[in-house]
């Protein structure tokens, strides 16, 4: 029998968690063989950490390969109105990572807008009209250094590389070009949003489309990088308490440089060059909040280059990749 404490990750756990990062719509008796443990252990696992670990498998739209915008945004508000306007935002189809910061006075959430008519109508239109916002600051995100494909998972690396190569899709290279969703292909994208590893009879019955069809259309989206399958779960299970956004400056020719520089560290999650007052945006991961100084007075504060650091601890994270009231 299995023996396991509620509301923690064993090794087990987290080579699933980084299996599903790799790819998630492996076969539970794929990702058995390559542990070496049995199907039924993984279904159980699976069920556990969906339950208890708040693991959700998604599809999402890779704005980057799409060529669309995507913004990071910054609501300062009145303190009474700071959740509700989480809340509001976590609703909305095109925002993910929405959390509370500073002390629960600031909303941070990233947006992308599917339209330019969607994001003219958030920026222009309804928060401005948001009595218990003070401030918006919206940062364009011009590239991204990590976060998105490339999951945090891969550098806790509970895998060895012979696990992750046989997990690992075999996908063609993506051509030079954006990738493209057809109108035709809208209905797959959208159940697959809803439940990224939906099976085929499951996405049949959404799209109204063949068997043979549903395999095609959805090979070429996740071979085009247009989409891609994504997890969220809860840091805390993996003995990770802390977590931090920080708004980095560094010097314009070592933008670059620094950028490369965060995405390499273990501590960050997430890392993308950005418009605004400051050109580097991130968020840090720590066990507690001493090993987040020692990381921003340590690893980041030697980074040549880098100019200045602001540093705005989340509060609570009121949104991943899915929106769940009450969690």
């Amino acid at each position: 029998m299995e023996s396991h404490t509620p509301g923690t990750a064993d090794e087990l756990d987290m080579k699933l968690l980084q299996a599903l990062e790799t790819d998630g719509r492996a076969s539970f008796s794929k990702i058995a063989k390559v542990l070496g443990v049995s199907d039924q252990t993984i279904a159980r696992r699976y069920r556990r950490l969906t339950a208890e670990g708040g693991l959700r498998v998604v599809g999402m739209r890779n704005a980057e390969r799409l060529g669309r915008d995507h913004w990071m945004l910054r609501l300062r508000c009145a303190p009474d109105g700071a959740t509700t306007i989480a809340n509001a935002l976590a609703r909305r189809p095109d925002t993910f990572w929405v959390g509370l910061t500073s002390g629960g006075t600031e909303v941070v959430c990233l947006t992308r807008p599917r339209t330019p008519g969607d994001r003219e109508d958030l920026l222009l239109g309804k928060l401005p009209r948001t009595p218990s916002i003070v401030e918006i600051r919206a940062h364009q995100l011009l590239h991204s250094f990590f976060g998105g494909p490339r999951g945090w998972l891969d550098k806790l690396a509970p895998l060895t590389d012979r696990q992750r190569a046989a997990l690992t899709p075999d996908r063609p290279r993506p051509g030079p070009g954006p990738a493209r969703i057809a109108p035709q292909d809208e209905a797959l994208v959208k159940a697959l949003e809803a439940d990224g590893r939906a099976t085929y009879p499951q996405l049949q019955r959404a799209t109204g489309l063949s068997e043979s069809s549903v395999k095609r259309r959805l090979a070429g989206l996740l071979d085009s990088g247009g989409v891609f399958v994504d997890i969220e779960y809860s840091p805390e299970m993996l003995g990770f308490h802390s977590a931090a956004i920080l708004w980095i400056t560094a010097a314009p020719g070592a933008l670059h440089s620094v950028g490369e520089a965060l995405a390499g560290h273990f501590e960050i999650a997430f890392a993308s060059a950005t418009a605004g007052p400051s050109n580097l945006v991130a968020t840090a991961i720590a066990p507690d909040t001493v090993g987040l100084y020692r990381y921003i007075s340590g690893k980041l504060g030697q980074l040549d280059g880098v100019q200045h650091v602001e540093t705005a601890p989340f509060l609570r994270r009121v949104k991943q990749l899915t929106y769940r009231p009450g969690r």
